[in-house]
C-alpha cells in the first residue's frame, strides 16, 4: 500500500475528504491529509507548527497528491510541491495540468 499525502487549498477541504475516502477504498492507498487550519483561529506559531507537520508527513509519504480543483495551486501547495520534488517524492494530480 503506498502512502500519499495530500496537498491543496483548505478551501477545497471538503471536497479532500471525499478524496481521500476515494483514494483508500478504491484505489489501495493509505492517505495523510492536512490539518483544515480553517477550523479555529491559530496563532502563527501554531500555523508554523501545523506546516511543520505537514512537510513532515510529506517527506514520510511515497507521494503527494494535489488536489487542484479547476486547475488551481496556490502558493502554500506550490511549496509542497517544491518540497516533494526535493525529496525525490511521486507527484500525482487530481486533474491533469493544461
Amino acid at each position: 500500500m503506498k502512502v500519499v499525502t495530500l496537498c491543496g487549498s483548505m478551501k477545497f477541504a471538503k471536497q479532500m475528504q471525499k478524496i481521500a475516502l476515494d483514494l483508500e477504498v478504491n484505489n489501495g492507498y493509505c492517505v495523510l491529509i492536512p490539518i483544515c487550519e480553517k477550523i479555529i483561529q491559530l496563532s502563527t506559531k501554531e500555523k508554523e507548527k501545523l506546516t511543520k507537520a505537514h512537510l513532515r508527513k510529506i517527506y514520510i509519504s511515497d507521494g503527494i497528491y494535489v488536489v487542484n480543483i479547476g486547475g488551481y495551486i496556490g502558493e502554500s501547495v506550490l511549496k509542497e510541491i517544491d518540497f516533494a520534488k526535493k525529496h525525490n517524492k511521486k507527484i500525482l494530480y487530481h486533474e491533469k495540468i493544461k
